[in-house]
């Protein structure tokens, strides 16, 4: 970023609705404010297999009345999975149909943008909303669900002064003139304009501390896993800095990892903090191979001994996080003459093991890894899994609410599959990639996935996602991937749009697959459900109904019962 000077900066990012000769010019945009009415669900909005037992709001911004309500051209219906959420929290008991297992005891939390509008004024992007927490408290038999907006400092902003103000996704604030825009560009230096808005997933610390989480390191903030409440940012007690970190930290009793990409010198530190602690240590650094700045790394696997450091020729871009306005890849470019590369990392020493040179990938999300060895113990091999996208792009756009509010029966979900990175250790310059199990087994999507907790950085055989039935625009299966016999079973409620499954082992368990996988759908019918399935046998076995169908989610995590 050095290299730009203030000419560069005006040239490429300058908003169309600033002139620069006229320091009082105004936005094209105008802001609606926000109304002080409460909403509440309506009698006629609850199913009659629900129970409301509360419902309380705090100055919620207004939302759609409705799921049905146009979605904003062609008149078309938009599917409550795309649809902001109807009021700012909720807490009730669900009647459930069939029967839940008396050993699932705890809360699932969901977490992933929920608010999409304020006012009149509709979001860009699926990644761009507000987060809404959702829970699932299954005892004894019963289940009582509840959600709620998490109260970053970016939502509580927005509601206050009724626009956007800090930087989400693809959304930046509008400044009223040249001096305000000069001074938000400084802002973005600092990261103080950078959103904290927690609203991709949420861990639980092995010390109990539930955390939810984005891109940018202030996006960390605790919450209650009880009631929902935001208790306040998580702070790092470190000095070792940084904007950004990897959204889907790998956590286990006693580690949090994570990876901070280093965009001023190109590469990525690999950062340990101790149960306990809000220290994180830097383990060791990789720099980068190829391209001007490092891949974007949203996720990552580890194995028992290593750390696994993709570097995809999906990187970041300066120039594009400086943009008032998105791009077609938003904060990314694609370099494919970059070349896509995998990374190996001793945990214990911090060094570099493998570097490798692997064919180009595009991937959200890792899925596990586990180490090969011969028959000595050795190991020779790292192999990695991921939802890969074909190193296709595309996807990005794809998940412009626009497109996915605008589903008209044609089959545009771009293709995926189960990646599998096979990492040799013995120096060889390359590695490879190729498919874990055949793409049409899951209809050629895969995405948001969930493993058996005990099998992280193991060998392992299951894996949960969501896959495709087509034609379709987004991930409508929930999905059982058997990685050693390379089938798949496809759970399929029409025009149902499921979220992430999310495995829980039964106490005690022996097998891979003994528990349960949760999962909450959104109903084309406007409605919504939270469903369990069975691990082995990956059949319906409870369904509860909720009171109105709640917006697509991304990722959770399990908190046990206090014993």
């Amino acid at each position: 970023m050095a290299s730009f000077t203030f000419s560069h900066i005006a040239q490429f990012v300058l908003p169309s609705n600033i002139i620069v000769s006229d320091g009082l010019r105004k936005p094209e945009r105008e802001w609606l404010t926000f109304s002080n009415k409460s909403i509440l669900a309506r009698k006629s909005d609850r199913s009659p297999d629900s129970v409301v037992t509360s419902a309380v709001t705090h100055h919620a911004p207004p939302v759609d009345p409705s799921p049905g309500k146009e979605a904003g051209g062609g008149g078309l219906m938009s599917h409550v999975a795309w649809t902001s959420v109807r009021q700012e929290r909720w807490e009730g008991e669900l009647v459930v149909e069939g029967e839940i297992p008396q050993w699932l005891n705890g809360t699932y939390l969901r977490n992933g943008p929920g608010l999409w509008n304020l006012g009149n004024y509709k979001f860009r992007h699926l990644f761009d909303g507000y987060a809404t927490l959702v829970k699932l408290h299954f005892e004894n038999g019963q289940l009582i669900a509840g959600h709620r907006q998490i109260e970053s400092e970016a939502y509580k902003a927005a509601k206050k002064n009724e626009k956007i103000c800090y930087r989400e996704f693809s959304e930046a604030p509008k400044p009223d003139n040249f001096i305000a825009y000069i001074g938000d560009l400084a802002n973005l230096f600092s990261g103080a304009s950078l959103t904290d808005n927690a609203n991709t997933g949420v861990v639980r610390l092995g010390d109990g501390r539930v955390v939810c989480l984005t891109e940018t390191q202030k996006g960390s903030i605790l919450v209650d896993p009880d009631n929902l409440d935001t208790l306040g940012k998580f702070e790092y007690s470190d000095s070792i800095g940084g904007l950004i970190h990897s959204a889907h930290p790998i956590v286990t009793d006693t580690d949090f990892w994570t990876l901070l990409p280093d965009l001023m010198n190109p590469g990525y530190l690999v950062v340990r903090m101790k149960t306990g602690s809000n220290e994180r240590k830097v383990i060791g650094r990789v720099d980068c191979r190829g391209g001007p700045a490092p891949g974007w790394v949203h996720s990552f696997p580890v194995t028992e001994h290593y750390v696994v450091v993709p570097e995809m020729p999906l990187r970041y871009c300066a120039q594009n996080l400086l943009r008032a306005e998105p791009t077609p890849l938003y904060k990314f470019e694609w370099h494919p003459d970059s070349k896509g590369f995998v990374h190996i990392v001793c945990k214990a020493s911090g060094k570099i093991v493998s570097s490798v040179e692997v064919p180009l990938y595009v991937t959200f999300h890792f899925i596990n890894a586990y180490e090969e060895t011969d028959e000595d113990g050795r190991v020779t091999a790292v192999i990695a899994d991921c939802c890969e996208h074909n190193a296709d792009t595309s996807i990005l756009e794809k998940l412009r609410l626009q497109n996915l509010q605008s589903f008209m029966g044609v089959d545009e979900l771009p293709d995926a599959r189960v990646g599998r990175f096979i990492i040799p250790l013995d120096g060889t310059p390359y590695g490879k990639l190729e498919a874990a199990l055949d793409p049409d087994e899951h209809g050629r999507g895969i995405d948001m996935c969930s493993i058996n907790p005990s099998y992280l950085g193991k060998r392992y055989r299951y894996a949960y996602a969501c896959g495709a039935r087509r034609p379709c625009n987004f991930p409508n299966t929930l999905t059982k991937v058997d990685l050693l016999e390379k089938k798949a079973k496809n759970w399929y409620d029409d025009g149902s749009v499921p979220s992430e499954p999310f495995f829980v082992a039964r106490p005690g368990a022996t097998e891979e697959d003994d528990g349960v996988v949760i999962s909450m759908i959104s109903e084309v019918s406007g409605g919504g459900s939270a469903v369990l399935l069975d691990g082995k046998t990956f059949e319906e076995i409870a369904r509860a109904k909720f009171p109105y169908g709640l917006p697509y989610g991304l990722h959770g995590c399990w908190v046990p019962k206090k014993k």
